[in-house]
């Protein structure tokens, strides 16, 4: 995996200095989290495709929906 994104820096340091002051349970703690792991995700995605070759239509509507936590 490449270096980090700025985003997700930005979102690891958010937690890190989240963790010192705020309890787990702690709702803005929480939303750190998220957010540091949707950092994460796209940074991922982004790398897969980067690597992957053009996409259709219909293969790209097909991400979509899973993306979007549909059922199958």
């Amino acid at each position: 995996m490449a270096a980090k994104s700025p985003a997700r820096r930005s979102a690891s340091s958010r937690v890190s200095g989240l963790s010192r002051s705020h309890s787990d349970n702690d709702p803005v703690l929480i939303e750190a989290r998220r957010d540091l792991r949707v950092a994460g995700l796209a940074e991922y995605i982004q790398e897969v495709v980067d690597s992957a070759p053009p996409l259709t239509q219909a293969q790209r509507d097909q991400l979509a929906i899973l993306l979007r936590g549909a059922v199958r």
